[in-house]
């Protein structure tokens, strides 16, 4: 019953620990921050940006959000992916916000994809924006903790699709700005398929953003 209590009713912030709150104003205030310029070992073609580090506040509400049930944490996560968003985003366009793929039975376990909700957040926040969940990934691939960077190319070479009949159920505005959205970047595979997968389809991608880089 304690367990449930505390997924129902966090009584520590979510990034520190602070007892009596899911996430304090010195948490929030962390990745209140300009995003920062990353360049991953796999290039994807685009400019990849993040909202810090993969550590402190920001790897923790992830972890707690992916790993340890945290819903509560989808959102400050989301205020702060459009915080950075509004930064970045050029002057007088349309946003689409496309989340990167997750593994289906990783969203299953998970009670949901928090990189789809977190993207739904942020975009609830910001003007003309909308989310796109056009991307997924084969069966057969592999969950990427524990893989070493190599690995992690070959788990997902090729492995990034985009869903069959698009474009029939989503009418994009002309001269959308799409950002590519995810939680952690590590050796940058994931995106770099993304970004293809969207180029396919004609939806290229004009930038990366993720809460946190390793």
């Amino acid at each position: 019953m304690g367990m449930l209590l505390e997924l129902i009713l966090p009584t520590a912030c979510g990034g520190c620990g602070l007892p009596g709150t899911g996430w304090c104003a010195d948490c929030a205030a962390a990745l209140d921050v300009p995003p920062v310029r990353v360049r991953p070992r796999m290039d994807p073609g685009v400019p990849c940006w993040a909202l810090g580090p993969y550590r402190g506040p920001a790897r923790r509400a992830v972890l707690a959000a992916k790993e340890r049930g945290r819903r509560d944490l989808v959102e400050p996560l989301g205020v702060a992916l459009a915080g950075g968003l509004a930064r970045l985003r050029s002057v007088d366009r349309s946003l689409v916000l496309v989340p990167a793929p997750s593994r289906t039975a990783a969203a299953r376990r998970r009670g949901g994809d928090p990189v789809l909700r977190t993207a739904r957040v942020a975009a609830r926040r910001l003007p003309e924006s909308r989310v796109v969940p056009v991307l997924r990934v084969w069966r057969g691939v592999r969950d990427s903790v524990g893989l070493t960077p190599d690995e992690r190319v070959h788990n997902l070479r090729g492995r990034v699709m985009t869903v069959p009949g698009f474009g029939t159920d989503w009418t994009l505005p002309v001269n959308a700005e799409v950002v590519v959205v995810d939680d952690v970047l590590t050796t940058g595979a994931t995106v770099r398929e993304s970004v293809r997968a969207l180029a396919r389809i004609g939806l290229p991608a004009q930038g990366v953003l993720v809460t946190c880089a390793a």
